[in-house]
Order: C-alpha cells, then sequence, then structure tokens
C-alpha cells in the first residue's frame, strides 16, 4: 500500500513537472517604426555633366585656411543667387578649391566644407538645394601654380569657391505610336 502510494506519488509528481504551469505566450516583436527621413535638399548628380563658368557668377574668396564667408563674400554670393533666382533653367556646381598648403587629403575636406558653406548660403537665399552639387578640387586646380607661401596674393587666388552653370536638360517626349 505504500508502494502505490509513493509510486502514485512519484507519478503525480513527474505530472507537475511535465505538464507543470503553462509558458506565457511570448509577445510579438515590436513592429519597427520607419520614420520619414528629415526632407534634405539633396544634390544633383554631376555623372557626365559639364558645368561652366559664367560671368554673372562671382568667384567667393576665402582667407587661409578657413571656410567661412566674409561681409565682402557674403555680398558676391547674394548677387548669384538672384542671378540664379532669374534663371531657374540652370543647374548650379560649387567647385571647393585650396591654396597649396597642407596635404591632399586636408585639402579636399577644406574644400568640400568651403564648397558647402557656399551651397547652405544659397539654399537660405532661397535656392533650391536640389539645383546645388557640390565637389571639391583641393589644390588640384589651382588659379595659380607654385603660388608661395600662404600670405602671397598670388596664393590668395587659389583659396576660393567658384560657382558654374549647366542648362538643366528636360527629358525629351517620346514620340507618340500610331495605331495601326
Amino acid at each position: 500500500m505504500i508502494k502505490k502510494i509513493i509510486n502514485f506519488s512519484l507519478i503525480l509528481a513527474i505530472g507537475f513537472v511535465l505538464t507543470g504551469c503553462p509558458k506565457k505566450p511570448v509577445p510579438p516583436p515590436p513592429v519597427p517604426v520607419i520614420e520619414e527621413p528629415e526632407k534634405v535638399d539633396e544634390e544633383p548628380t554631376l555623372r557626365g555633366k559639364e558645368y561652366q563658368s559664367i560671368p554673372e557668377l562671382k568667384v567667393i574668396y576665402f582667407d587661409y585656411d578657413k571656410s567661412d564667408v566674409s561681409s565682402e563674400a557674403s555680398i558676391k554670393i547674394k548677387e548669384n543667387a538672384e542671378y540664379m533666382k532669374q534663371h531657374l533653367d540652370l543647374e548650379i556646381l560649387v567647385e571647393g578649391h585650396c591654396c597649396e598648403c597642407g596635404t591632399n587629403e586636408y585639402n579636399l575636406a577644406l574644400g568640400q566644407k568651403r564648397a558647402l558653406t557656399i551651397r547652405d548660403y544659397y539654399i537660405k537665399l532661397g535656392i533650391d538645394g536640389g539645383r546645388v552639387a557640390t565637389i571639391s578640387y583641393g589644390e588640384e586646380k589651382p588659379v595659380y601654380q607654385n603660388a608661395g607661401p600662404p600670405d602671397s596674393p598670388s596664393c590668395a587666388y587659389n583659396r576660393r569657391a567658384e560657382t558654374k552653370v549647366r542648362a538643366i536638360q528636360k527629358p525629351e517626349e517620346a514620340p507618340l505610336k500610331e495605331e495601326k
């Protein structure tokens, strides 16, 4: 009889262990919330496009190792922006340039910073950022080769941002197919 009680208790204990409390259901993973990225005026692509300088768009010059805009430069930028507002058929490229002082990597970064400074200024003045691309040439395209020390007048002409343009090409309309 005691054996039956022990066997019954043992079977009952094993039954409780095996069945036990039901597992809590695992909640489904939270659905990731996809946030709309903040609208940023993306630059147009430069691939395969030829931009040119025009006399109406003035070159912006920078102090040595700087990317901030002087009061004289801000006047030129405003004049450039006014021209661009009157010519909505133009895509704009801002090229950043540096003098030969510093490493290639540093000058490419500084040239890009200069180009972006001018682009941002244009956008603040009402130019659509989707029309304005930037590129840095660093020290690769100087106005004056071997211009000398940073304080030389020739070297100052190499520290610049040039605004170039090209006409926006509108997609050609596909010819209508004639029905037979």
